[in-house]
């Protein structure tokens, strides 16, 4: 069985000036949406994925999602990646879907008002927009939207 939820990426204090985008597509053909410009407040990225359930894990799928089953992540695009073409900038952040169980991926169907949601630095340890993948990584909690 299958079904969607939305999912909320809190990218939290970036260094300011800097494009972030969340990462639709693979490859080389991919496109950069819902494109912010850092300032003085957290950057918020939602999407839709689709979740095939099973007895064990949840696997992920859907235009936002990207590597191999059980590895699953979401990337979100900065600098350059994003489209912010005088950026010296180019870096992605790689946000973990582990952690999302099947119980927890049961109890959102009966609450639609409930969706999946994280927060991630947004500053890495050079000073820079934070990159690669998020680590320690606090793992996604439902809240209501």
């Amino acid at each position: 069985m299958e079904m969607e939820f939305t999912f909320q990426i809190r990218l939290e204090k970036p260094p300011p000036d800097i494009e972030f985008a969340l990462q639709k597509g693979h490859g080389n053909g991919y496109e950069a949406v819902q494109k912010q410009r850092s300032g003085d407040t957290d950057l918020y990225f939602e999407f839709n994925a689709r979740v095939k359930d099973s007895n064990s894990e949840p696997d992920f799928l859907g235009p936002f999602v990207q590597g191999p089953k059980g590895g699953r992540f979401i990337y979100i695009d900065i600098g350059t990646y994003a489209g912010q073409a005088n950026s010296r900038w180019s870096r992605r952040l790689k946000i973990p879907l582990n952690g999302i169980n099947a119980t927890m991926t049961r109890m959102l169907p009966d609450n639609p008002s409930m969706i999946f949601a994280t927060t991630v630095p947004g500053t890495g340890k050079d000073g820079g927009p934070n990159c690669a993948t998020v680590k320690p990584f606090a793992g996604w909690t439902i809240i209501k939207k």
